[in-house]
């Protein structure tokens, strides 16, 4: 029994998923956001396109020819999608609780769903039990944000726009419902995380993609026990610079953080962006990805060729083991050596993380505003700017 139960602990923190939803009424520039810290036994992620059924699509997949699900993504129409798993959607008659389907739900939600409107329509039509338990987060190229708690016979919507549900513009989600049992489910003490920070941030108009990135894919703050490792009191000379990972929003588990950045209503769907972080999010830099042109290239740092590889996500899972490198016994795999990400000395690979996202983030966000001004994204310089993502990431890390 003590061992399913270990194993069953271990399940759960794997999927230990965080989102977001922010509503372009919140953001300062009226542009909705959708992120996701994704949490996964499965480690070797990539981004790959797809030509759907009626729309084409870029996705966060796993190494296989033909992936059957995708985690978190963005179509031709502007309508992007992830999820977090829910622990606590209890269902009515007991017995389908399965939740083999969420990611081939989203798979296929991407390529038939052009707004919010076409995925409740989607979720109608799907026969019971769908074998799906997520907190699905949707936005659309007309300003429509929702998330969908769905278990495998009926789902709650909740709409980020409507002041009455999410009075401050954003709603976050976990690994637990709110239409679910009452105090079940995991990932509550993340949700504290991401719901204070977003508070303070939609208040003082700091909210951003990068902000994402920066202050929740890449926090090690717990706000039950009020330590934040980014303080420098938890470094040396004043500790050993070991720590134990227990209810940050940057795990072990992380494969991968997204911030999809929607557009205004009088912009072109193609100018949705997916800003990607592939890997180990404290040490992998922030590239964006769009969905027109990427049937014919994409960043070659974040996709895969031969679907055995994303090299940039291989060469962060590589710097994450020497990070969770203490191995001595059993029940020992949450020590991480905070030193190698974070230091006085300010030579930490999360530190220098940083610097490189401070030189490209900003030239990223000056080439995307003056396609906005434009109307329409040029997929000729897009390529050039995929060249120019592929030519530092690995060498930065290799170099570290």
């Amino acid at each position: 029994m003590l061992a399913l139960l270990l194993i069953s602990g271990a399940a759960q923190r794997a999927q230990s998923c965080t989102s977001a939803i922010v509503s372009g009424k919140a953001t300062p520039d009226g542009r909705p956001i959708l992120w996701k810290s994704r949490d996964t036994d499965n480690l070797k992620n990539c981004v790959r396109h797809f030509n759907g059924e009626k729309y084409d699509y870029v996705a966060v997949t796993a190494y296989d020819r033909n992936p059957r699900s995708a985690w978190i993504g963005t179509n031709s129409a502007g309508f992007a999608i992830m999820n977090t798993l829910s622990y606590n959607l209890v269902e009515d008659d007991g017995k389908n609780s399965s939740a083999k389907r969420n990611g081939a739900t989203m798979k296929r939600a991407l390529e038939i769903c052009g707004s919010v409107a076409d995925f409740r329509n989607f979720l109608d039509t799907l026969s019971r039990p769908m074998q799906v338990s997520s907190n699905f987060g949707v936005i659309d190229a007309q300003g429509n944000a929702c998330y969908f708690e769905v278990n495998g016979t009926r789902y709650t919507e909740y709409d980020v726009n409507d002041p009455r549900v999410a009075p401050h513009g954003y709603i976050v989600r976990t690994n637990y419902s709110f239409s679910g049992k009452d105090n079940d489910g995991g990932g509550h003490i993340r949700y504290q995380e991401a719901h204070n920070k977003l508070y303070n941030a939609v208040g003082c108009g700091e909210v951003s993609p990068r902000w994402f990135i920066t202050n929740l894919s890449r926090s090690f703050h717990n706000p039950l026990m009020g330590i934040d490792l980014k303080s420098g009191r938890f470094n040396r000379p004043e500790t050993n610079g070991w720590f134990v990972e227990q209810d940050f929003i940057a795990r072990k588990s992380t494969s991968c953080a997204v911030a999809v950045q929607g557009v205004r209503k009088d912009e072109a769907p193609e100018l949705t962006t997916m800003w990607t972080v592939m890997g180990y999010p404290p040490v992998t830099p922030i590239i964006p990805v769009w969905v027109k042109g990427g049937d014919r290239k994409l960043p070659a740092v974040l996709t895969t060729t031969d679907f055995k590889t994303s090299p940039l996500c291989d060469r962060s899972n590589a710097l994450r083991r020497q990070v969770y490198s203490y191995r001595q016994g059993n029940l020992t795999e949450n020590y991480f050596n905070w030193e190698k990400l974070f230091n006085k000395a300010g030579t930490g690979w999360m530190q220098l993380t940083e610097e490189v996202d401070n030189k490209y983030y900003p030239f990223y966000e000056r080439e995307l505003n003056k396609w906005r001004e434009a109307g329409s994204l040029p997929v000729r310089e897009v390529h050039n700017l995929y060249d120019l993502a592929d030519s530092y990431p690995l060498q930065y890390l290799t170099n570290q």
